[in-house]
């Protein structure tokens, strides 16, 4: 599923991570939204670019801790502009 180990480790790498994906810096087509979900198979957490159809495109593992306190800044969006 996320083919990449980095790790969201603090709640400025999310809003940083946010922000790349809104900016289009990332360059994913027909992202649509973000969500933060839990892996089925291992129960790991992550933060998950949806595309229009609700399919993953783009996902980061994020620690437990980013999971719980981030919610309102993947649901509300950064305070930061691009």
């Amino acid at each position: 599923m996320i083919k990449d180990d980095k790790i969201i480790a603090d709640l400025t790498e999310l809003e940083a991570f946010l922000i790349a994906v809104e900016s289009g810096v990332l360059g994913l087509n027909n992202a649509e939204g973000v969500v933060l979900a839990t892996n089925n198979s291992d129960g790991r957490r992550f933060v998950a670019v949806l595309d229009d159809k609700h399919q993953l495109i783009l996902g980061r593992w994020v620690t437990e801790e980013v999971f719980q306190t981030g919610q309102d800044l993947v649901r509300n969006g950064p305070k930061r502009t691009h």
